[in-house]
């Protein structure tokens, strides 16, 4: 399995917390880019109001929990300056626990550059399908220059690396292979699946197949899972089975082989190698070396 993708760079990201809180609010800094962020738990909003970020052009997203189902509910807007909006979904959204600004340390983002990056994280996020999206209609595109254009795609990718960093990986599709991915299998129930390892989970490919029953023993969680992702249409009705359309990473190896097969399952030693290698005796054998 190989990937033409090259070697992400190394960079640095920089949190402050004024409040002394690891859990409190966050600024953020990446190096070698004019944008700044700010986390905001909810609780910590009024008295974070004043704060010179929330005074700024800017794109901010909205994260909480989702009432019927294990995915988070994120929203994403955009404002000019971005405080009046998140004044508004303080007293007329229920969900959100956090909400995270980006602006510009120099203010060269625009209307239309917000408006894009709105745009794309919008798009990102209902490519992904890892989030229940808050958002009740899909913005259209602004009409940027090519220059602006490349401007604004440069500012997103640094939100881009800087999201994971601070938790949110809900935008980000599931990362392609390299030259030394292993390629695991599982065959269970009448159906097949294929994945790998990632830095964020473990991925099942596309075309792999999901049994379309379910046993006594799946959980609820696993259940809804499933459920979600027939809605979100990352399975397929093939009449005997589902198949997967895009690749999509889960947050382990049990909850990928659980949702294919149906029924709680231990990832480690369902999924094997061509060569009928388990994940647990290669996790076991690379802590021996």
């Amino acid at each position: 399995m190989t990937s033409s993708r090259e070697r992400p760079r190394a960079f640095s990201v920089r949190l402050f917390l004024p409040g002394g809180d690891p859990d409190g609010v966050k600024t953020v800094e990446k190096s070698n880019w004019t944008g700044r962020g700010l986390v905001i738990p909810r609780s910590l909003f009024a008295e974070t109001r004043s704060r010179e970020e929330l005074g700024s052009t800017g794109v901010y997203i909205l994260v909480g929990p989702d009432e019927k189902s294990q995915l988070p509910r994120v929203y994403v807007g955009e404002g000019d300056p971005i405080g009046p909006r998140l004044d508004q979904h303080a007293k007329n959204k229920d969900f959100w626990t956090q909400a995270i600004g980006f602006t510009s340390k120099d203010q060269n983002l625009n209307k239309a550059h917000i408006q894009f990056l709105e745009y794309r994280l919008i798009g990102l996020a209902k490519a992904a399908k890892r989030c229940v999206l808050d958002n009740a209609n899909t913005p259209q595109a602004p009409s940027l220059s090519e220059a602006d254009t490349a401007e604004a795609e440069g500012f997103l990718s640094d939100i881009l690396l800087c999201l994971p960093v601070l938790g949110y990986g809900f935008f980000d599709e599931a990362p392609a292979p390299t030259q030394s991915t292993l390629e695991f299998t599982l065959s269970a129930r009448g159906v097949k699946g294929k994945g790998y390892e990632a830095s964020t989970g473990f991925v099942v490919q596309a075309g792999s197949q999901a049994a379309k029953s379910e046993t006594k023993s799946i959980g609820a969680n696993l259940t809804e899972i499933r459920r979600l992702l027939v809605e979100q249409g990352v399975f397929a009705d093939r009449e005997q089975y589902y198949e997967m359309i895009q690749d999509y990473t889960f947050n382990s190896p049990s909850t990928a082989a659980g949702v294919l097969l149906g029924r709680s399952s231990n990832g480690r030693t369902e999924w094997k190698t061509t060569d009928g290698r388990t994940l647990k005796s290669i996790q076991e054998a690379e802590v021996d070396k």
